[in-house]
């Protein structure tokens, strides 16, 4: 009797396929060398460079003492992440866990059957800390189609683009509060007029949609700032951004647009056209890497840089100011009524770990994520060694003694009830960190749970990804004039199958309201 993967997965309470033969006789090359097995996890970004083997070594020597295994972690450049990760899972190999994302490949990687949903396996009661841990919002609001394909990493509740920025150029230049979008505006220029040797903003090639078209605030979009409630889908991460009708939910009709038809998107482009032409936004922007940048703005070189809600961009302070002396942080976040605006949120995580289907062991790999959701544990992943590496700083900060804090959490350990802040994190962060780790302090996306299915728009999805590379990503951060370049891309998404996608979001659109 045949049995498909599916039913064999379900026979096997979790097992994976390659476990199962393992079981039969086929031997297992995953040894810890002692008997126990090793999970091999794939992680982006280097490892830190200070600690990381005795780091290591100390969280091998207790999962082995708790539950008799140890993993093997393999770090992947963030600028080879994406591909090499899905050619790892394309061409089958026998890793347990890694990160993956909408903006990564986490969609292809469902819809190949690459992944085992975890629903079941987080339901079951084995994994009583993990479950503590998961608030119940952000489980039901990060399922596909009603099953759950990753463990959600989150240290906050909504994830909001938003600036950290020079504070004492600020005040230096007499803006000692930005509060809006016009005074950030002002700032920006006067740093280039009178801070010679500073770019004013620091934009990176892992970013140029962010700064437009993004939902609900692009980064230098004005009239999302001022009006932080619009909902827009793509089918996958680098595919084009549609956007809603903002009473779809009372009329039940999508009416999903191209994204320069929102508003306030030409006048978005045209402000970002003329920083790039003033000078304001690095023209190196389509082919500098996040941690170049992120070095570059420690050294001096830049005011502002891109910060995510979650504690982490005060890490900049203290490289920043051994290289600048009296250089001071602060994060800008101007929604028009500042942090009681309420914008729209999703509450769907950036980042899951995953579980390859021919991992050794989809059991283990799910008793690792319960591990480090004990406080002692996943203080000791996220943090390194107490009294070495960092020490804590009342209840829920700590004070960083090596960089070792530099460790991807958010791949592996985020889980938004442990995190620390860094005792150094500015006061303006801190305030923004807390207001994002409450979900009533955010409105509820018409489409929070909605992900469309590229499957059969797959080849037109494809065309119209490739067309926006070349022809979206100059437009968005202002390299090329706007009229020819929007042109340019609307003739070039126009042939790849821009109407076949269209059609396809506003009925798959239109079938999610209908609940």
């Amino acid at each position: 009797m045949s049995i498909s993967r599916r039913r064999l997965l379900a026979a096997g309470g979790g097992l994976s396929i390659a476990a199962l033969l393992g079981a039969a006789g086929c031997g297992d090359d995953s040894s810890d060398g002692s008997g126990g097995r090793t999970l091999k996890l794939l992680l982006p970004g280097d490892a830190p460079k200070e600690s990381w083997d005795t780091v290591l070594a100390e969280v091998n020597k207790r999962l082995k003492a708790d539950l008799g295994f140890t993993i093997d972690p393999q770090f992947i450049a963030w600028a080879n992440y994406g591909n090499q990760a899905l050619l790892k899972f394309t061409a089958g190999e026998s890793f347990d866990t890694a990160l993956q994302a909408r903006w990564l490949n986490m969609t292809q990687l469902v819809a190949s059957k690459s992944l085992v949903p975890v629903d079941a396996l987080l339901a079951s009661g084995k994994y009583k800390n993990l479950s503590d841990n998961l608030d119940p919002k952000l489980i039901e609001l990060n399922k596909w189609s009603g099953k759950l394909y990753g463990i959600p990493q989150v240290n906050s509740a909504a994830r909001l683009h938003h600036f950290c920025m020079r504070q004492d150029l600020a005040e230096k230049l007499g803006f000692s509060a930005i509060t809006d979008f016009q005074t950030l505006e002002r700032f920006l220029y006067a740093v280039k007029q009178k801070e010679k040797g500073v770019t004013p903003l620091a934009v990176s090639s892992n970013m140029p949609d962010l700064l437009i078209a993004n939902t609900p605030i692009g980064w230098l979009n004005e009239y999302s700032w001022e009006n932080p409630n619009q909902s827009g889908q793509a089918f996958t991460g680098n595919s084009i951004p549609f956007f809603m009708a903002a009473d779809a939910k009372a009329t039940g009709s999508a009416r999903p647009v191209p994204f320069w038809e929102a508003p306030g998107i030409l006048d978005a482009l045209r402000a970002v056209r003329r920083y790039y032409q003033d000078g304001l936004i690095n023209h190196d922007a389509l082919n500098v890497d996040s941690n170049t940048l992120r070095s570059q703005f420690e050294a001096g070189r830049y005011a502002t840089r891109w910060a995510m809600t979650d504690g982490l961009s005060s890490q900049s302070a203290a490289p920043l100011a051994k290289a600048v002396p009296g250089a001071t942080l602060a994060n800008i976040m101007p929604l028009r009524g500042g942090l009681t605006a309420k914008p729209n949120q999703t509450f769907q995580a950036d980042n899951f770990v995953v579980l390859n289907v021919k991992g050794q062991s989809n059991e283990q790999a799910m008793q690792l994520e319960d591990w480090v959701s004990i406080k002692a544990n996943h203080d000791l992943i996220q943090y390194g060694i107490e009294g070495t590496d960092w020490k804590p700083a009342g209840d829920d900060k700590y004070e960083a003694i090596t960089s070792y804090s530099t460790f991807p959490g958010y791949a592996l350990s985020w889980r938004a009830k442990l995190e620390r802040k860094l005792s150094t994190i500015s006061q303006t962060e801190d305030e923004i960190f807390t207001w994002a780790q409450n979900y009533d302090n955010f409105t509820v996306d018409p489409f929070a749970s909605f992900v469309p299915d590229p499957e059969p728009v797959k080849r037109e999805n494809a065309q119209v990804t490739a067309a926006m590379t070349q022809y979206g990503n100059p437009l968005f951060i202002g390299a090329v004039d706007v009229d020819k370049g929007l042109d340019s891309l609307k003739k070039a998404v126009e042939k790849a199958g821009l109407a076949k996608l269209q059609t396809e979001m506003e009925k798959q659109a239109n079938e999610y309201l209908k609940g």
